[in-house]
């Protein structure tokens, strides 16, 4: 049999344009190594931040915008509660780029946005603690994603669409072609196209085709504290992000009564997305505690910590292209720790690029072709 479209990895972005595919009548086989929602990607550990005024450039507003739409009418179409509107604070000394480029995207798109000094901040929200110098901006309609029940929901729509799911069935090698042939362990599937979305794992398939990406598997780490639910329970304090010259970190309000969740954003270590992550840690806890006793003092006792894998390209932006000479290949992978909120849109623009050959959003920002060198 020949299917229409193979995906390869069925996780956030695979899942969602699995479903968008199978909508449009295609006869779509999704492959997974392990079984979605799992904790082996970059879509675990219950929540995600969606913002709409992007820190990391304006150019990435409409597709963010998109992804927003389309969480919503996937919360319609299934009757699940997907995203809650806590509102995101982006904190920083207002002169760094990433609050700048926060304010000049809700300028640019008219998105609402509110500037508190530290005082004004502190005052808004007791359990902050932050220097003279910082400012607050405020974005009241973004919010949180619960990440687990998004792919759920996504795979139960894409299965009633008519998409096959074949799970614990890890991709070996692909050979293009007019007719793209996969292989797993137990049989050799054959397809018109191909979708990898593999994340961490895409750069050892696509090296099974002589193709390189610059996309580093990447060890990251957060945790969750006790809080005094007063002061940080999801309808009193929102999700937020820090920047600082040296280092990013991020958050989320006690939800559910969770407690507080802290991660941290730059750094991290490279890893073989193959071998058993090492588990979060004493360094990786001290780390994780200076942030939270300096900014949110008032927080209680570590509860526990969890590992996850980033894949990282070296500009942080997304990789969403054709593979070069293979136009019924298509790669979407490097989304470098901030591309879940994106999904929604990504699996739309993923079955665009697979009907028509384009997308109405403007990819050239994510072309692989930035990388290449003469």
């Amino acid at each position: 049999m020949v299917y229409d479209v193979i995906i390869i990895g069925a996780g956030s972005m695979g899942m969602a344009a699995g479903y968008h595919l199978a909508k449009a009548g295609k006869n779509v086989l999704m492959l997974d190594a392990f079984n979605p929602p799992h904790e082996e990607g970059s879509h675990h550990g219950e929540t995600r931040i969606i913002r709409f005024a992007y820190g990391e450039g304006a150019s990435y507003v409409p597709f963010v915008k998109r992804a927003g739409e389309l969480w919503k009418e996937l919360e319609t179409l299934t009757d699940e509660a997907l995203f809650l509107q806590t509102g995101v604070m982006n904190v920083g000394e207002e002169t760094h780029p990433f609050i700048q480029n926060v304010k000049t995207s809700a300028k640019l798109y008219g998105l609402s946005l509110e500037q508190y000094s530290a005082s004004e901040a502190m005052k808004k929200w007791p359990g902050l603690s932050l220097p003279e110098n910082f400012v607050a901006c405020f974005e009241p309609t973004a919010g949180v994603l619960r990440v687990e029940d998004c792919i759920s929901a996504y795979k139960k729509l894409a299965i009633e669409a008519g998409a096959t799911l074949h799970t614990n069935e890890k991709v070996q090698n692909i050979k293009a072609g007019d007719i793209v042939r996969v292989q797993t362990a137990n049989t050799i599937y054959e397809a018109k196209h191909l979708v990898v979305t593999a994340g961490a794992w895409a750069t050892e398939l696509l090296q099974t085709m002589g193709i390189t990406i610059p996309v580093t598997p990447t060890r990251k780490t957060f945790a969750w504290f006790e809080a005094e639910e007063q002061l940080y329970r999801e309808d009193v304090f929102p999700a937020y992000c820090f920047e600082f010259a040296d280092s990013m970190y991020y958050g989320f309000p006690s939800i559910d009564g969770t407690g507080l969740k802290l991660g941290r954003h730059d750094g991290g270590e490279a890893i073989n997305p193959n071998d058993p992550l090492r588990p979060f840690d004493e360094q990786d806890a001290i780390d994780l505690e200076n942030f939270i006793k300096r900014f949110m003092p008032q927080h209680g006792a570590l509860k526990f910590g969890k590992t996850c894998k980033y894949s990282m390209t070296p500009d942080e932006d997304f990789i969403i292209d054709f593979l070069p000479e293979h136009r019924n290949i298509i790669i979407a992978a490097g989304f470098s720790g901030h591309g879940f909120k994106f999904s929604s849109a990504v699996g739309e623009v993923l079955a665009d690029l697979t009907l028509n050959g384009k997308s109405k959003q403007d990819l050239s920002l994510f072309r692989l072709s930035r990388f290449k060198t003469d």
